[in-house]
């Protein structure tokens, strides 16, 4: 059985207006286009979906078990249309992006609440990712995007924009270890100590660290282990403050904290469509905080 998208939205609405009159002046349609739609729509369904007997109309018990169910198929049929646009204007189904976890997550969950309103049909592949690899996945065609710290060089095949946010890094190191309890440390008194530094798996296909080195794909990782006393790193300030657990002490070292660049990169041969280019703009668009 069919029914008009008309008569199902003239029924909701009279729901959420409370009268037909009201539901017409909503729609911008005479009170006898609406009344006459729910009638149709109740012949079509074959009960009653409101008791007219009173001053305003009043939901049957069979009208509230249809509602939802109603609201579901509009919701639906929304969604197709907004589907049905994004398809005729060419926007990609997918759109995979890297990021590192340098950059703050309330960016993140901000930039997705965007995405999300814009672009709820299309898929979302979010991978945490840092440097090296992030370009090897670009390169790759496995992601679409990347966020990464501002690099030195790219390669010719790699575009950029630079973000208006930019991320804090410090030296970390268990609040136990005798260094961390100095007023003024030398950089050379570091090596002293384990030092637990992030390592891409570009990175490990090239070198191997040497000496008293721990290494860890990514800063969260990093930052457990130095939380256990393993070493010290370098680590994203936000991440330490949002996520450790008091045990760090950021040490005193002459040029600390450095103030990163941020990068939002993708492929010259593999470039985003219109949806991937949104994200750019939005990302680009960010205040500095």
């Amino acid at each position: 059985m069919r029914y008009s998208p008309e008569s199902l939205e003239a029924f909701v609405q009279t729901v959420t207006s409370g009268s037909f009159s009201a539901a017409a002046r909503a729609l911008g349609k005479s009170q006898s286009t609406i009344s006459t739609a729910v009638a149709n729509l109740e012949d079509d369904l074959g009960f009653i979906l409101f008791d007219r007997s009173g001053r305003q109309p009043q939901l049957t018990q069979q009208g509230r078990r249809a509602l939802p169910q109603v609201q579901q198929i509009l919701a639906a049929n929304e969604r197709l249309s907004t589907l049905a646009v994004q398809l005729s204007e060419g926007v990609e189904p997918r759109l995979s992006f890297a990021v590192s976890d340098f950059w703050q997550t309330d960016h993140h969950e901000h930039l997705l609440k965007q995405f999300d309103a814009r672009y709820p049909d299309i898929e979302l592949e979010c991978m945490m990712a840092e440097d090296e690899d992030v370009l090897d996945l670009l390169q790759t065609g496995r992601v679409h995007l990347g966020v990464v710290r501002a690099q030195p060089r790219l390669p010719d095949d790699i575009a950029m924009a630079r973000l208006q946010v930019e991320a804090q890094m410090a030296i970390y190191l268990h609040r136990d270890y005798p260094l961390a309890q100095q007023a003024i440390i030398r950089e050379n008194q570091l090596e002293e100590v384990r030092h637990l530094r992030l390592n891409t798996w570009v990175d490990q296909r090239e070198t191997s660290p040497l000496g008293r080195v721990w290494s860890a794909p990514n800063y969260l990782l990093l930052l457990e282990m130095a939380e256990q006393g393993f070493g010290w790193s370098i680590l994203p300030r936000w991440l330490v403050s949002q996520f450790g657990h008091g045990v760090l002490q950021e040490l005193p070292l002459a040029g600390w904290p450095q103030h990163i660049a941020i990068e939002v990169i993708w492929s010259r041969r593999n470039p985003p469509g219109p949806a991937g280019r949104w994200m750019i703009d939005q990302l680009c668009a960010q205040p500095r905080v």
